[in-house]
């Protein structure tokens, strides 16, 4: 397993005190100032109401468009990497979401890492008018269908979900590999972030379920012929970071760390609270790398 010093992200952009222009600006340049890796915007278009299991909040908690918040926070930074945590896929149409996501990356100069999962939710699915069932393959044929827009010379697609040939958008990415994330615990899910990732995000975990869960990925790693140590692994974890909590996490081979506020389940926090959050995580507090440290292998 490869060495490494976790690098530290901020989740949360772009929710709750995050879900204003105001909260964007401060976030988003104080983590810049204060040695962040990357800033993290969570997706949700609409959310059950009242809510009900496993709905992750309450449907009048502030959730703004992920893109549109990261392309807001790249205007005033300048380094801090922009991800999603994560993009619900299937509920997207793949060559306008590759359109998107190429547009924040040209705006960002480069910046941008795309993570993306398959959803969970039912009501918000059929608000979408996307099937659960299914949903995994659909994810894997647009994650197709965006690579070839990115990257391929003559883009064409032809699959049971998505089809195109004779065209091509532009511009292309700035980076020339946009880092995919693949987001989920399930055996397909560390499938699909072999077969088409550059890493893999497991979110809300502790240190227990994060070894499970590496040496699954791992495995699946293995079974594909994919060296493992290629894949970057996240983890938003679940407990308050120390030196020696990011230490374990950096033995199990985690490359980055994307801090959440422990309570933003329940309720709203104040715009305070998440910037005493985001001091106190800070990689110089908890014994982290600073962005010169491994940020490029954490991408």
């Amino acid at each position: 397993m490869v060495d490494v010093v976790p690098v530290v992200g901020v989740f949360g952009i772009g929710m709750g005190p995050c879900a204003t222009a105001a909260g964007l600006r401060r976030i988003g340049a104080l983590a810049e100032e204060l040695g962040y890796e990357s800033v993290w915007a969570p997706e949700h278009v609409v959310l059950p109401s009242p809510r009900q299991e496993p709905s992750p909040i309450d449907p009048d908690h502030p959730i703004l468009d992920p893109l549109i918040a990261l392309a807001l926070v790249a205007g005033v930074t300048r380094r801090v990497r922009l991800g999603t945590g994560v993009l619900i896929l299937p509920q997207h149409n793949p060559v306008r979401l590759a359109k998107e996501v190429a547009s924040l990356d040209a705006v960002s100069e480069g910046r941008t890492v795309l993570g993306v999962g398959v959803g969970y939710l039912e009501p918000e699915m059929a608000a979408m008018g996307v099937p659960p069932r299914g949903r995994g393959a659909r994810a894997d044929e647009f994650l197709q269908a965006m690579h070839t827009l990115w990257y391929d010379e003559a883009p064409a697609m032809d699959g049971s979900h998505v089809s195109f040939s004779g065209l091509d958008a532009r511009p292309r990415p700035v980076q020339e590999r946009i880092p995919v994330v693949i987001g989920g615990r399930s055996p397909a899910a560390f499938r699909r972030a072999v077969r088409y990732g550059s890493g893999w995000y497991g979110f809300r975990l502790d240190r227990a379920r994060a070894e499970g869960d590496i040496s699954s990925l791992r495995a699946a790693a293995s079974a594909a012929g994919r060296d493992p140590d290629e894949l970057t692994v996240t983890v938003t974890p679940t407990e308050k970071l120390t030196p020696e909590v990011v230490a374990d996490y950096a033995e199990l081979g985690v490359h980055r760390l994307a801090v959440m506020q422990p309570d933003f389940r329940f309720r709203v926090v104040t715009a305070g609270e998440f910037e005493e959050f985001v001091y106190a995580n800070a990689p110089r507090e908890v014994g982290a790398a600073g962005p010169a440290g491994s940020a490029g292998s954490a991408a």
